[in-house]
């Protein structure tokens, strides 16, 4: 049998959280805790994908190396790395992969993108085997295979591969595969470049892979020094800052949301979209974790490229910043349908691009704005020049925030008067004024205070309902919103106002579940979207801070270590929880470490 057919049982997928992540700070892969590498994209994250077995066990393509014989497998990471290590437990021996990708400084040989897999055995011995099968382009793209000094190379039109390995390699058609044993305390190494134009074919003996592992583990415990976190829950913390800095695109700052595509929301459903690029709204939640975790070079890069975003500002009816961008920078993510993909377990339709690139979300402005208040803050005075551009920007939020718009949970259903893009509009001119008076620089501020004014009135007549006594998903309705327990945190409204005290009950009794939160009620607002979703986690670190935040530290407390028993075994989250309390949605995703970030440091602070 090949790959995970008698590894995961009747399903040959694995369940979403049973995967581990390795990257080079350009582009991951995510490990499977039976051995396979079943999604990778090269040579960056939002590159086609060259395995995507997660998205179609038999089209996708995968990369496999594990015990050839029944076995357990368990999986964790070396202590303050981001070098993952998969173990299996067989009757006569025990073996580990070691996986990881190297930090690559050299100019010359950045885009390798090397790919390292070590397998040792540490007990007894065991037999192994091995299976790398690309599949081009989202498995579009054909291919050939020739060997070449040694090394077994994979030929599409756009792009090329070399695999290199200590073992014999036999081609299988359009594959490569080994089988081999080892004996306690003998390895092997394959390793998986990018090749072409001046990047040529280098093999990798044991002394270069022992050589670059011990560098790579290096790089993160260096990198992870830098942290300035001592409280509670740090390994957590610590776990997301390391899962952070793997999302970060090196060349430009930039922050992908997912490193996935198309994992589902609900299984067989259609919420299945592409997160591999830079939402503004992360914004304000990077830099508030990465300065407050002391990590000031990323918080830096990335409001560099933030900055450029304001400097390249179009003018549209969706107003002059995009919601989202390439992890390059660029503005068009056409959205497309992969039909030849099955989808993860059936889910369909599989995406590549994303339509609410082009959507009216006016909350992406308090999310940026407050990204640069906490950045000017916390870690250096801002440009004269993006101050220019601050102003533009917060002078067309005052002529245009009274509008529908899609929204933050980027509805297909048609714009909406949402709360929460209101509540963000404020943030966006308040944050601005905060700058203008603490660093005395020009703003009509006469004129910003009567637009945050203006704004604060609408939501208290327009956003309470008096029937729910709390504030409300629109204005004039009466559904409840997971997004308004950002009102706090946002410091719109005090944490023991009683009107928010009373949302807070509201939440808890309708849209909570033994700590978990629902962002909303699909059945009593329709989103444009069949089918159901799971918690989002998100919302259930905004809820532990809310908690935090009204005094109620008992409750906090508890459902902070309710959600930390949802993390899967290496301490990585999805974007939602289902019911059966399993991993769903793009993964890892980097909204909820980043609430996990927030809520820990806050919590721990308000604990003393």
């Amino acid at each position: 049998m090949d790959g995970r057919d008698w590894w995961a049982g009747p399903s040959r997928y694995l369940p979403i959280a049973d995967h581990g992540l390795i990257g080079d700070l350009r582009t991951v892969a995510l490990v499977g805790t039976d051995g396979t590498i079943d999604w990778y994209c090269c040579p960056s994250f939002d590159a086609p994908s060259v395995f995507a077995s997660i998205l179609d066990a038999d089209r996708g393509g995968c990369f496999e190396l594990a015990a050839d014989a029944p076995a357990r497998s368990k999986q964790f990471y070396i202590p303050d790395t981001s070098v993952l290590i998969t173990r299996f437990f067989t009757d006569d021996g025990v073996g580990e992969v070691q996986d990881f990708m190297p930090i690559i400084g050299d100019a010359a040989e950045v885009g390798r993108h090397r790919l390292i897999r070590r397998v040792i055995c540490v007990r007894g011995s065991i037999p192994m085997r091995m299976r790398v099968a690309p599949r081009f382009d989202y498995a579009r793209q054909p291919h050939t295979v020739r060997v070449e000094d040694r090394a077994t190379l994979f030929e599409a039109e756009s792009l090329s591969l070399a695999l290199t390995a200590t073992v014999p390699i036999d081609q299988d058609g359009p594959d490569a595969r080994a089988s081999f044993k080892l004996h306690e305390g003998e390895s092997e190494v394959f390793a998986l470049d990018r090749v072409g134009g001046d990047i040529m074919t280098r093999h990798c003996p044991h002394a270069e892979a022992e050589e670059q592992f011990a560098a790579t583990v290096a790089f993160w415990r260096r990198w992870l020094a830098a942290s300035r976190y001592r409280g509670r829950w740090r390994e957590m913390v610590h776990r997301s800052a390391l899962t952070l800095k793997l999302l970060t695109y090196a060349p430009t700052g930039a922050i992908v949301a997912a490193p996935t595509s198309s994992l589902p929301e609900q299984l067989g459903g259609e919420r299945n979209w592409d997160y591999r690029y830079v939402w503004i709204r992360d914004a304000g939640f990077c830099v508030y974790a990465l300065l407050r975790l002391g990590f000031t070079d990323e918080a830096r890069a990335f409001m560099k490229f933030l900055s450029e975003r304001f400097s390249l500002r179009g003018q549209s009816s969706c107003g002059p910043l995009q919601i989202m961008y390439g992890i390059d920078g660029r503005r068009g993510l056409p959205e497309r349908e992969l039909d030849h993909l099955a989808g993860y377990q059936g889910s369909v339709p599989v995406r590549i691009g994303n339509a609410a690139a082009d959507q009216l979300q006016l909350d992406i402005y308090g999310a940026l704005l407050d990204s640069v208040y906490l950045y000017d803050k916390w870690g250096e005075p801002i440009s004269s020049g993006l101050w220019d551009e601050i102003g533009v920007v917060v002078d067309w939020v005052c002529e245009h925030w009274n509008q529908p718009d899609e929204g933050v949970w980027e509805t297909r259903g048609g714009r909406e008067n949402f709360l929460y893009s209101r509540l963000m509009c404020w943030v966006a001119v308040e944050r601005a004024m905060r700058i203008a008076i603490h660093r005395g620089l020009p703003a009509d501020i006469p004129r910003w205070r009567t637009c945050r004014d203006a704004i604060y009135h609408q939501i208290m007549r327009r956003g309470w309902s008096a029937r729910r006594s709390a504030f409300v998903q629109r204005l004039d309705g009466d559904v409840l919103d997971a997004s308004v327990l950002m009102m706090p945190l946002a410091k719109f409204v005090s944490p023991t106002d009683p009107k928010w005290l009373s949302t807070l009950d509201a939440l808890g009794e309708e849209l909570v579940s033994d700590s978990l939160v629902y962002r909303y009620d699909p059945a009593v607002s329709p989103d444009g979207v069949r089918g159901e979703e799971g918690t989002f986690s998100i919302c259930s670190f905004w809820y532990v801070e809310a908690l935090t935040r009204a005094g109620r530290l008992d409750e906090a407390r508890l459902a902070f270590e309710k959600m930390l028993t949802y993390a899967n075994h290496v301490g990585l989250y999805a974007e939602q929880i289902s019911r059966a309390g399993e991993q769903q949605g793009n993964f890892p995703q980097a909204f909820t470490h980043l609430g996990l970030i927030s809520a820990a440091f806050n919590l721990d602070r308000a604990l003393g």
